[in-house]
């Protein structure tokens, strides 16, 4: 072995660590956040089950880094006889919702089961959000750049867009609505925060988005306790 190879090899040691470190923190958080929160998944499946039966969770094929599809799970939200199939974009009346489900989509737990992605390396803790193979039309004009990030359960736009039901227009097609205005929006903050995001900033937003969640759900429930 010549001596620039010998030289190289903690350079390239140090670089795989530095690639696996975003990875492996998504492994340990996704890990313990699944074992702290298993009391409220076995609550919020028991919740869907007594309500609207099987199945339990939802799932569906979404597009992942690169663009490779894989399946994203959820809890269900919506009746189970709607399937997979109508409209991939969920409206503030929407009559496929369930009483369970208007409550989870409210305080985001049916994305709970998105950890499950985490772990399994499909998603990341922290990326734009994953985008379901309907719109997959959308990611052109520069905005297929995207597509080089891992998709993820909190970013800026999971925050930013959290009451995303509620900014279509009733008189307006809500698919194109969103393909030419949402979609485009959301991209391009993704495309502003991505390229230059630090793990304190990655952080921020996860603080950010656990806080809203949190006072968002509390809000809620009390609610659903006064009426």
């Amino acid at each position: 072995m010549s001596i620039s190879e010998t030289a190289s090899r903690p350079v390239r040691r140090s670089r795989s660590l530095h690639l696996n470190a975003p990875r492996l923190i998504d492994i340990l958080c996704s890990a313990v956040a699944i074992a702290l929160l298993s009391a409220v998944f076995a609550m919020v499946a028991l919740a869907v089950w007594i309500e609207s039966g099987r199945p339990i969770l939802f799932s569906q094929l979404r597009l992942g880094q690169s663009g490779k599809p894989f399946r994203m799970y959820k809890f269900r939200k919506f009746r189970a006889s709607c399937g997979n199939d109508g409209s991939p974009l969920t409206l503030t009346e929407d009559e496929r919702l369930t009483a369970v489900g208007r409550v989870l989509i409210a305080t985001k737990l049916d994305e709970l089961p998105q950890l499950w992605n985490v772990l399994r390396g499909n998603m990341s803790l922290v990326g734009p959000r994953p985008e379901s193979l309907s719109f997959s039309d959308c990611f052109r004009d520069g905005l297929e750049k995207l597509l080089e990030y891992k998709p993820g359960v909190f970013g800026p736009c999971q925050v930013l867009f959290r009451h995303e039901s509620q900014l279509y227009p009733t008189d307006a097609s809500a698919a194109e609505f969103y393909r030419d205005v949402l979609f485009p929006t959301k991209a391009k903050i993704d495309l502003a925060y991505f390229p230059h995001r630090t793990l304190a900033s990655d952080l921020g937003w996860i603080a950010r988005a656990g806080w809203i969640i949190a006072a968002e759900s509390w809000s809620t429930l009390m609610r659903k306790l006064l009426r």
